[in-house]
């Protein structure tokens, strides 16, 4: 993994892959990813696509969401014909941009093991957090199916993966901030050792670089500084003076960050790359590192997924990103701002 390149976090507007895959593979040269399309309802978003993923598990829905079923059903086979399609897309794109086996390479994302068992219930109704039996089966299910789906990634594009497991429910894992199915339940905080264990597993059972990225409005740093992943993805809109150390000892021990510094939605005002860039610049600054910090250890993504942006500020987003990227990789240390930022 290197740093000083764009790449985009997870979904995308609309329900076209083909669309999808191209403007994708335009505006990321460097590090483009297979989108999820959540606008197609049930089986396209982050939680209805693992069903496809994972190895003899499957999901229905409910009014609240989808739960584990004993037989695979029309969620199950939903999420498989799309997520079928979406790689059929992928590889079209990829064979056109003349991408085959030029050794590029492409970033997939999944949920989490910690999300997932935070958002899929069991037959019973319980969350699958709340029963340490279905959890290690889930997360051991997740991990296998991940290695399958990476596999058929490289074989159809050849190329090189990264794979990033979206955890935007870590921080409510952690802190036994989930809520219960019923009035009568309740979640416990799940300790942090046992949190660890299980997505360290599935971390250590890929055979490619894995990145964690949380959209959490307070995302668990310190705790993802203890994990293997390679690099941690975070929106910088949500970092406080209290995470300033977390992000340094991320970098001390040779991660890289994922700066999330490009809006979901449009500003009233269109901001310029420099805008952009400017908080990743100053939050480089402030913990005292060299600026070449943002071309070696730093990536430029959007502050989390696109899929609920109007497409026009979506293929904006990455362009911003783009460019942000290219100056921290350029000559970060000749960027100047007139005024001071208040941001972390």
């Amino acid at each position: 993994m290197r740093g000083g390149i764009a790449t985009g976090v997870g979904s995308w507007p609309g329900a076209d892959a083909r669309e999808a895959a191209t403007t994708v593979l335009g505006e990321l040269p460097d590090l483009p990813h297979l989108v999820e399309l959540p606008g197609r309802g049930p089986g396209s978003d982050m939680i209805g696509r693992m069903s496809a993923l994972l190895v003899d598990m499957r999901f229905d829905t409910t009014t609240r969401g989808y739960r584990l079923a004993p037989r695979p059903g029309a969620v199950s086979r939903r999420a498989r014909d799309l997520l079928r399609g979406d790689l059929d897309a992928l590889e079209e794109a990829w064979e056109t941009a003349g991408s085959t086996g030029s050794g590029r390479p492409i970033k997939l994302q999944v949920a989490g093991p910690l999300t997932l068992a935070a958002q899929v219930e069991l037959p019973n109704g319980h969350l699958a957090l709340t029963d340490p039996g279905a959890l290690r089966d889930l997360s051991e299910s997740l991990a296998e199916g991940l290695v399958t789906h990476v596999a058929e990634v490289r074989r159809r594009l050849g190329a090189e993966v990264l794979l990033q497991l979206d955890e935007p429910s870590l921080t409510a894992v952690l802190d036994g901030a989930l809520s219960a199915v019923s009035m009568l339940d309740s979640v416990r905080a799940l300790p942090e050792p046992e949190a660890l264990t299980i997505l360290d597993r599935v971390i250590a059972t890929q055979s490619v670089p894995v990145l964690v990225h949380s959209c959490a409005e307070s995302p668990a740093l310190a705790f993802l500084r203890k994990s293997t992943a390679a690099a941690i993805g975070f929106d910088l809109a949500t970092i406080a003076t209290r995470d300033l150390d977390s992000i340094g000892e991320l970098l001390d021990a040779g991660k890289h960050l994922l700066l999330g510094l490009v809006p979901t939605t449009a500003p009233a005002t269109p901001p310029t790359w420099r805008d952009i860039a400017e908080p990743g610049i100053r939050l480089i600054d402030r913990l005292g590192f060299p600026r070449r910090t943002l071309a070696t250890q730093t990536l430029v993504t959007p502050a989390c997924g696109l899929g609920a942006a109007p497409l026009p500020w979506a293929r904006k987003a990455l362009a911003l990103a783009a460019e942000v990227a290219r100056a921290y990789a350029e000559d970060p240390d000749s960027l100047t701002f007139d005024k001071p930022s208040a941001s972390a």
